[in-house]
């Protein structure tokens, strides 16, 4: 059972989890919610794209989640502090 209870695989499925609710909540018409829950899975992403890009040399991964975590905080700060 500890094997399965790793922090690798915590992330994935945290990764998946937040990343389909963030999609779901935006199409309920709830996109301040949705981009919450993305930000929240951004955390997730950072991880597996550093792990790709020191174990596999795929930087692209790690650079297309950062510019993607900028953007999510802008939307943040647009919903939630600009209206």
């Amino acid at each position: 059972m500890k094997k399965y209870l790793t922090f690798n695989n915590i992330a994935q499925v945290s990764l998946v989890t937040f990343t389909i609710l963030g999609f779901l909540l935006t199409s309920l018409k709830l996109p301040q919610y949705g981009l919450l829950s993305n930000l929240i899975g951004q955390v997730f992403w950072f991880y597996s794209a550093y792990k790709a890009w020191k174990e596999a040399n795929q930087i692209g991964i790690f650079i297309t989640t950062t510019i993607i975590a900028f953007i999510l905080i802008f939307g943040v700060i647009n919903y939630w502090f600009l209206q």
